[in-house]
């Protein structure tokens, strides 16, 4: 049985005042049915780790490399030895606005794994490709792409961000929702074997908000979510954990 795990991707928000919504979280959900993830940014990392109580903290990108000349960048082993125990990988964020490719997004989905981290990979289509009808292709291709040779249920999350549903208020409707998370069952199955394609969780993110957390974890195939600016505050973050945990 996959355990249901909720995340919260922080992106560039936050500074350490920002540690007092952990603490809160921690408070409202001391012995969670659900996993908790917080993804905050690198510079609280190590705070964040010592003040989570029980919440799992993990970074939000990673170098395909353990080390070198890379100004800016952080390897896995960093990451890990902040605090982290996952990292969001292929984020679309950091498919557009730094070019990562599928190819790039498994070397470094690799170099978690290899460090004992959960790689938190993301797929998703834009508009455009969902108009098209290209979403299936889209996710496939991704998916076949991004995904490691040896992932599985204990090294490996994939989370289906459509890209027009991120920050907009959007929201695919249910049946699309159950349409991609099976699709992406049955090619984890094809691929993997029907053990390890069970154990993998898959996330839905793209505007999860309290007041959709509960019909969207009823779909097939939905594990949990992963989530933006609704993880940023405590009071936000909470129902939807608690709608999680209830489903």
């Amino acid at each position: 049985m996959r355990r249901k795990l909720a995340a919260g991707n922080w992106k560039m928000n936050g500074t350490g005042a920002a540690l007092a919504e952990l603490a809160a979280l921690a408070e409202s959900h001391p012995a969670p049915a659900a996993d908790i993830l917080i993804c905050p940014p690198a510079t609280l990392l190590s705070r964040a780790a010592e003040a989570a109580r029980g919440i799992a903290i993990g970074g939000q990108d990673c170098h395909a490399k353990a080390s070198g000349a890379h100004t800016g960048d952080l390897s896995a082993a960093m990451l890990k030895d902040a605090g982290a125990s996952a990292v969001i990988l292929g984020h679309s964020e950091r498919r557009a606005d730094h070019g990562e490719t599928d190819a790039q997004v498994c070397a470094k989905a690799e170099a978690a794994i290899s460090e004992g981290l959960t790689a938190v990979i993301c797929i998703g289509e834009t508009l455009a490709e969902r108009e098209a009808g290209n979403t299936l292709n889209v996710a496939g291709t991704q998916l076949a792409g991004s995904v490691p040779a040896n992932a599985t249920g204990a090294n490996t999350v994939i989370a289906y961000e459509p890209v027009w549903a991120i920050g907009t208020g959007k929201v695919p409707t249910l049946e699309q929702i159950a349409e991609v998370h099976d699709f992406l069952r049955a090619e984890l199955t094809a691929r993997f074997g029907a053990d390890t394609a069970d154990s993998i969780r898959l996330l839905y993110g793209g505007s999860v908000k309290p007041s959709n957390a509960a019909e969207i974890f009823a779909v097939s195939n939905v594990d949990g979510a992963l989530v933006g600016g609704a993880s940023l505050k405590a009071a936000d973050f909470s129902p939807i954990i608690s709608a999680l945990e209830a489903s």
